[in-house]
């Protein structure tokens, strides 16, 4: 019998299989993708049904390049970010999805 293996976990490091991904960043820097819209970035935490973001950014717009071209340049001058003052605080349910980014993400 010949099982396929993508990912272990050993003393709490995941490792993946050579060449399933690219780029696996392993903090708390994630983009998060809001209902309404709102994309925001930062250093996430979970707490009683609730995401907060830290050292964040809003996403405000990006163009030409996609989803992923601003994942992966977001200095780019196609896209506008906005470094926020505040936490953001939002409820777990808000959320759609969210991607796991490079701690400098944005910053």
């Amino acid at each position: 019998m010949n099982q396929q293996v993508e990912k272990i976990s050993i003393n709490g490091v995941n490792y993946v299989k050579e060449g399933s991904q690219t780029f696996l960043p392993s903090g708390p820097r994630n983009v998060v993708v809001a209902d309404r819209g709102w994309i925001f970035a930062g250093d996430l935490t979970e707490k009683d049904g609730r995401i907060y973001l830290d050292n964040a950014i809003l996403v405000q717009s990006w163009s030409e390049i996609g989803f992923d071209g601003m994942l992966e340049n977001p200095k780019s001058s196609k896209v506008r970010l906005k470094k926020l003052k505040y936490r953001v605080d939002l409820p777990a349910d808000a959320e759609l999805f969210r991607v796991p980014v490079d701690a400098n993400w944005g910053l």
